[in-house]
């Protein structure tokens, strides 16, 4: 099994339930936009962020980064926050970063697409296997 599929499955048997409802959240942003997709950055990211704190999401994701870096075999040389470096909500989603030794972890929670001509934002993957992202980066 290769190291992305080893996170991946460490993340999604430990945290489903918590990518669930960034999912939750994302269908409640999108709820209030016309048409279900809006072509305003600000309609997206403050909305989703503000749904990810009453949720108590956001504060959870720092959980998810741990477990991640763990199945890698690493440790994180400090506790994460929610807060950047380790947790960024996007125009996408969630993102998270740990960096290891070599390189960066990081993950993705694709709750949100990019459509071009015109650009606007929609909904993106409604399951969480879809959801989620896992990359490993040079530094």
């Amino acid at each position: 099994m290769t190291r992305t599929a080893t996170v991946r499955e460490a993340v999604l048997d430990r945290h489903t339930d918590l990518l669930e409802a960034v999912l939750a959240c994302a269908d409640a942003v999108t709820e209030t936009w016309d048409d279900g997709e809006t072509t305003d950055r600000a309609a997206l990211v403050g909305p989703f962020e503000r749904a990810l704190e009453q949720a108590t999401v956001h504060r959870r994701l720092p959980a998810v980064l741990v477990t991640a870096v763990e199945a890698t075999g690493g440790s994180l040389s400090a506790e994460p926050v929610a807060a950047p470096p380790y947790v960024t909500v996007t125009s996408r989603g969630p993102v998270l970063r740990a960096t290891l030794e070599t390189e960066r972890l990081v993950l993705t929670v694709r709750a949100f697409d990019v459509e071009r001509d015109p650009t606007r934002y929609v909904r993106g993957a409604a399951a969480v296997e879809d959801a989620l992202g896992v990359e490993f980066r040079t530094r």
